[in-house]
C-alpha cells in the first residue's frame, strides 16, 4: 500500500509544488528579495535568557495523566525559573493555557535580571489570540523594560504578500529569496490596536542557516535597533538559533519516555489497562 502512495507522490511531485508555490510565486519571491536587508551581524555582549514550556499527557480507561513544565535559563546554563504541574483526572484543563501562564510567570521573574528575555514562539499565537485572556499580563511585563523578544523557527503567518495572492506563509518566500545573513524590513501590524502593535522581521544570523522570525511589541522599532538585536543574538547563538532557547527547550521538554517513567513512579503500570499507556 505504502509503495503505491510513494509512487503516486513521485508522479505528482511537480503538480504538488505548483500548488504550494501558487501562480505568482516568482513575483512574491522578487518582492521578498527587495524587502531583504543584507547585514552580517557583529558579536555584541549582553546577558540573555530563554523561556520555553512543554506539556504532554497520556490516557487510559477514561483517565488522563498530564504534565506541564516551563523554564527560564540563561546562556550560562543557570536556571532562573523552573516550574511544573502534573495531575491525573478525567476532566483535564487546556494544557496549552497552563503552559502559557507558566511562561508568563517565568518571564516576570526574568526581565529584571537580563538584558534580553527571549520567549519561544509567537506573540500572536500564544498571547494575542488563543491565549487572549493572558494578554494584559504579558503586555504589562513586556512594557516594564521593553526587553522581551519572541523568536520562532517556524511561522504560518501570511501578511506581507497577500496582495500577490500568496498561499504559503511569508517565511516560505523569504527562504526562497535569499540565503545571506540579514533581515526583512520591519513589518508593523496594528490590528490589535496601537498599544498592542506587533513589529516582526525574518532574520538569518549567518550564511545558509535557517530563518527565524522575531516579534517585538510596539511600532517604533528601527533598522538600527534590529541590527543591534541581531548582533546580540549572533553572539549567543548556535547554528543560527539563540543558544538560550535551545537550553530552555532541552530542559523543559516532556517526552513520551518521560511520561512512561511517571506512569511507573505513580504505580499506574500495575493497574489493569495500563498497557495502552506505555505503548
Amino acid at each position: 500500500m505504502l509503495n503505491t502512495v510513494y509512487k503516486e507522490a513521485i508522479k505528482n511531485r511537480d503538480a504538488m509544488l505548483s500548488i504550494l508555490r501558487g501562480p505568482k510565486f516568482e513575483q512574491i519571491v522578487d518582492r521578498a528579495r527587495q524587502n531583504w536587508i543584507e547585514y552580517k551581524p557583529k558579536k555584541q555582549d549582553c546577558t540573555m535568557a530563554g523561556i520555553d514550556s512543554s506539556f504532554n499527557s497520556t490516557k487510559f480507561q477514561g483517565m488522563e495523566l498530564w504534565v506541564v513544565t516551563a523554564v527560564s535559563i540563561g546562556t550560562d546554563g543557570k536556571i532562573i525559573s523552573d516550574n511544573h504541574k502534573q495531575g491525573l483526572g478525567s476532566n483535564v484543563s487546556d494544557l496549552s493555557s497552563i503552559a502559557s501562564k507558566m511562561e508568563i510567570d517565568a518571564c516576570s521573574k526574568t526581565v529584571d535580571l537580563v538584558d534580553i528575555t527571549l520567549m519561544d514562539g509567537s506573540l500572536y499565537s500564544q498571547f494575542m489570540t488563543r491565549q487572549s485572556v493572558l494578554t494584559h499580563t504579558i503586555l504589562r511585563i513586556m512594557e516594564k523594560r521593553n526587553n522581551v523578544v519572541f523568536v520562532a523557527k517556524t511561522s504560518n503567518t501570511r501578511m506581507q504578500f497577500l496582495d500577490l495572492e500568496s498561499l504559503a506563509g511569508d517565511i516560505f518566500y523569504y527562504n526562497h529569496a535569499t540565503k545571506t545573513p540579514g533581515f526583512s524590513k520591519v513589518h508593523v501590524d496594528r490590528k490589535f490596536g496601537k498599544d498592542r502593535a506587533i513589529s516582526s522581521i525574518y532574520a538569518r544570523l549567518s550564511d545558509s542557516t535557517p530563518l527565524i522570525k522575531i516579534e517585538m511589541l510596539g511600532d517604533t522599532h528601527t533598522e538600527d535597533e534590529v541590527k543591534s538585536l541581531l548582533d546580540k543574538l549572533y553572539k549567543n547563538s548556535v547554528g543560527g538559533y539563540p543558544y538560550a532557547l535551545k537550553l530552555a527547550h532541552k530542559n523543559c521538554k516532556i517526552s513520551g519516555a518521560d511520561l512512561g517513567k511517571l506512569v511507573s513512579l505513580y504505580g499506574i503500570s500495575n493497574e489493569v489497562g495500563s498497557r495502552e499507556v506505555l505503548e
